[in-house]
């Protein structure tokens, strides 16, 4: 109660003209935020950032007049790094922010403008070489028509989705109008700057979700060029997408040329020796996330381990619920949820065949709706035929795919695993390998059990041809170790890889050489995939 009288009078003092203002010069300024809201590294680094800005851009050619966006302290951080990078090289460049600590919270007006006076006091240094823009202060739209409202609410219920952990929104709830609100204040102050200061191109992370993805959208309503990008498990390494959201993991351009060059024998066993470490629960040249915690054991442990007959195998593979590489996946299917029902019940009357549910190990880290729930929501008690691996049982998935004969899934990577191995396997949402040449893709739930079925009489003359399999095991190379660009600092150890790679290093010559493309495919140079040197 005592927590929500103090709110309720910073709401009333955060309506009130100059307020925070004053607060922060008499009380503030010199203090810390006591929030998440943390730009310490930003402000320490500035000083010396600014100074090799105005040294590395003497003599350059002015360039482009570049916006970035971000919100979120850790975001601002990278953005602001990378707005300098793009001064360096002759860019005229704005950075722009909302100060919000997080997400998924409600903040009172009042702490929301001490946030917002604090990012414009860190800043302020940088002012030297970019222009810092706070869309909070943003005189804002005041009208804006049907479709800039349909991409409002399409980017809230993706944050609803991805904030609850649940595909059903309701519309109704906290969380859904919290973020439209929030939404909408971002869509008519970034529509406000975006009209008026005219960008050449709009540079934003992810651009999918919250007011990362608002401006994302609002740029592409208005037909402003606008890029994103994000981060993967490799250490310096990023993912960048042009005039489209990164996280959806486009491929086509890249797979268009890559198609026609096969591998070879190095290239072969350098993606081998990755999924050998995968396999293992270990770890493998840049890569820094582990993919298994159990050893594999092999396939012939796993059947014994799941009392698993001579009938055909089937493996499902989940993904997480809410993973923002799930969002607005759907093809036929309403959602992950609804495919995970409809198979189940299929698979309830199919007892000349074993089906092995493998929920992702990741649910142990979320607290949305877990596909074990969903199971046992149409199968209270299951059938002898139906095995249910829970994200917390020591299991191999690995195993699990010897042990299999066909894979299912939605668009999780175990897919093109599976097809690697051979297996016949059905890609049910839009993810990046289907529709490769190597896997099953239908449109229609009336396609898709035609499919099933048709596998299942006799999943052994379905398994992927030779050419088949080599064409996956390209794919997964070119997957890993070319669609990822190099990039000096990636957004998870961003300050340390800044020690190891100050501005000088990346923009001399040999750095240059090595991270140049990818500074000018993120202000919009055509990524030609024909002239892109494929990894060694």
């Amino acid at each position: 109660m005592k927590r929500s009288g103090k709110e309720s009078v910073k709401n009333i003092l955060g309506q009130i003209p100059y307020t925070a203002e004053l607060y922060w010069l008499v009380r503030q300024k010199a203090k810390p935020l006591q929030t998440q809201f943390n730009l310490k590294q930003l402000k320490a680094n500035l000083p010396h950032l600014v100074k090799d800005v105005q040294t590395l851009r003497e003599g350059v050619e002015k360039g482009k007049k570049v916006f970035l966006f971000a919100t979120l302290h850790y975001w601002i951080e990278h953005v602001t790094l990378l707005g300098l990078s793009l001064a360096a090289q002759g860019h005229d460049v704005t950075v722009g922010f909302m100060p919000y600590a997080n997400w998924q919270e409600e903040i009172n007006r009042f702490d929301l403008r001490q946030q917002n006076l604090y990012a414009l006091d860190v800043l302020k240094k940088a002012e030297e070489v970019i222009a810092v823009k706070s869309l909070m202060n943003e005189r804002a739209f005041t009208e804006v028509d049907e479709k800039v409202m349909e991409r409002i609410e399409q980017v809230s219920i993706y944050d609803t989705q991805y904030t609850v952990q649940d595909e059903d929104v309701d519309k109704d709830s906290p969380i859904f109008k919290m973020r439209m609100e929030r939404n909408e204040i971002a869509a008519r102050a970034a529509l406000t700057w975006l009209f008026e200061g005219k960008p050449d191109v709009v540079v934003v992370p992810n651009g999918t979700i919250q007011e990362l993805g608002i401006v994302y959208q609002m740029a592409h309503y208005l037909g402003i060029p606008v890029n994103t990008y994000e981060f993967g498990d490799q250490r310096q390494k990023i993912w960048l997408a042009q005039n489209d959201e990164i996280m959806r993991q486009e491929t086509d351009d890249m797979w268009a040329v890559r198609k026609e060059q096969p591998i070879g024998k190095a290239q072969l066993e350098r993606v081998q020796k990755l999924f050998g470490a995968r396999q293992k629960g270990s770890l493998a040249e840049n890569f820094t996330r582990l993919w298994q915690k159990t050893p594999a054991k092999g396939g012939q442990e796993a059947r014994q381990q799941l009392g698993l007959d001579e009938r055909p195998v089937v493996l499902l593979a989940t993904n997480v619920l809410g993973d923002s590489l799930t969002l607005g996946r759907d093809l036929f299917t309403k959602s992950m949820e609804s495919w995970i029902m409809r198979t189940v019940q299929y698979f309830n009357g199919r007892p000349d065949v074993q089906l092995v549910i493998r929920v992702h190990p990741g649910e142990v880290l979320t607290h949305g709706v877990s596909m074990e729930d969903v199971v046992h929501e149409v199968l209270p008690t299951l059938p002898e035929h139906i095995h249910l691996i829970s994200s917390e049982e020591k299991v191999n998935t690995y195993d699990l795919m010897e042990a299999a004969d066909v894979g299912l899934v939605y668009t999780t990577t175990v897919g093109l695993e599976m097809a690697l191995n051979g297996l016949p396997v059905i890609v049910n949402a839009s993810t990046h390998y289907r529709g490769r040449g190597f896997t099953h893709g239908p449109n229609s739930w009336v396609e898709y059990f035609k499919l099933l079925g048709k596998i299942l009489e006799s999943p052994a003359d379905l398994r992927l041809t030779k050419e088949q399999v080599k064409l996956a095991w390209q794919y997964a190379y070119y997957w890993f170790f070319d669609f990822p660009r190099p990039f000096p600092w990636h957004l998870v150890r961003m300050w340390n890889d800044y020690k190891e790679r100050p501005l000088l290093d990346v923009f001399s010559k040999e750095g240059m050489k090595q991270y140049g493309a990818t500074f000018g495919y993120l202000i919009g140079e055509p990524m030609d995939w024909s002239q892109i040197e494929t990894a060694g």
